[in-house]
């Protein structure tokens, strides 16, 4: 016993310094859940539960001797409802990078949310739950709301008070190039200004002719404003082209969303946007209302009830994005829902 205690101890010893310069290193997570009753407004009326944008993750951060940092992530999408991953089984779904950091801003490699899907962030207010914005931002071969894989991106410093510029470029789509589809890059430039009151974004990002949906452009603003500390409304525009003009129309959506904290630890956010799309009859508008209590700054439960109008073309519902949970729209038919919500974030 004391040859091994003895071992342990000069063990520690040596590795100590070792340790010392070590990564700070963080496991993290977040649990969502709900319970959902999903009405297609024809022959769908069921209640399901759906795990929402779950995951897993591993974070690493180190100072370097000349000032810099390191840093990098690892996170997989975790199905908190069915106890499994992907279908596929893949590891690292979600944002994956490596990159350095200091005076001269934040550069990092991998696949992550482009600045144009971050861009969204100021009226964000039901991300991953039933009346996600990118329910009407998000839909066909005019998609951007894409974790795009291959990516280099550069964020400046901040600058005039609160702004950053980000740029970033996606070099192909697949795991390998492939020379029979060399223009498949996708371009992204955004700018964002956060400070006191005011969280704004704008981001213009292009897929050339060899992507996945086809060469496509889009231009995105949001911005919200704390009117008081707890009332916070905004708005978004943004508008889609695409080089294939006869199946893929051109659409806007634009809309307006607001939280109003009414309780220490209770909000109550609602929301409408609508898409208009260069289209006969095939518009749609998204109305969601929610209410959520906070039982402590890592566990929160929620309320939501959300709805999309369709047009004779359109079937869009107010919960295809972010959740497990999901079953098609039908034309012209409006789509219904209702989710009780808990997500814990560890």
């Amino acid at each position: 016993m004391k040859k091994t205690l003895c071992v342990l101890a000069v063990g520690a010893t040596l590795f100590t310094p070792a340790l010392a310069m070590a990564a700070d290193v963080k496991v993290y997570g977040r649990a969502h859940v709900s319970l959902d009753y999903l009405d297609d407004g024809a022959d769908y009326n069921e209640v399901g539960l759906s795990s929402n944008s779950s995951r897993l993750g591993f974070k690493a951060e180190q100072k370097l001797e000349n000032g810099m940092t390191v840093f990098g992530q690892i996170e997989q999408e975790i199905n908190f409802a069915s106890g499994s991953a992907n279908d596929d089984l893949e590891f690292a779904t979600r944002d994956t990078f490596v990159g350095l950091k200091g005076d001269f801003g934040q550069a990092r490699v991998g696949r992550f949310d482009s600045p144009f899907k971050v861009a969204r962030g100021p009226v964000n207010f039901f991300g991953d739950q039933l009346g996600d914005i990118r329910n009407v931002t998000r839909e066909g071969n005019l998609r951007f709301d894409e974790r795009n894989a291959n990516t280099i991106e550069y964020k400046s410093p901040k600058f005039g008070g609160g702004f950053n510029v980000i740029g970033a470029l996606s070099l192909h789509e697949d795991n390998s190039v492939d020379n029979e589809a060399n223009k498949d890059k996708a371009y992204d430039l955004a700018l964002t200004y956060k400070e006191g009151p005011v969280d704004f974004a704008a981001a213009y990002e292009h897929y050339e002719e060899d992507a996945n949906r086809g060469e496509r452009d889009g231009f995105r603003v949001a911005a919200a404003y704390k009117i008081t500390p707890e009332l916070n409304f905004g708005g978004l525009y943004q508008y889609l082209t695409h080089d294939n003009d006869a199946d893929n129309p051109d659409a806007q959506v634009f809309g307006v969303a607001a939280d109003y904290k009414f309780a220490p630890k209770t909000y109550l956010r609602g929301q409408v946007f609508h898409r208009d799309v260069d289209a006969d009859d095939a518009n749609a508008t998204l109305l969601a209302v929610g209410l959520e209590h906070r039982l402590d700054k890592a566990v929160r439960v929620y309320g939501n009830l959300a709805t999309v109008l369709n047009d004779e073309n359109s079937n869009l519902t107010p919960w295809a994005q972010g959740r497990s949970n999901s079953v098609g729209g039908v034309d012209g038919e409006d789509a219904f829902g209702l989710s009780l919500g808990f997500r814990y974030d560890f």
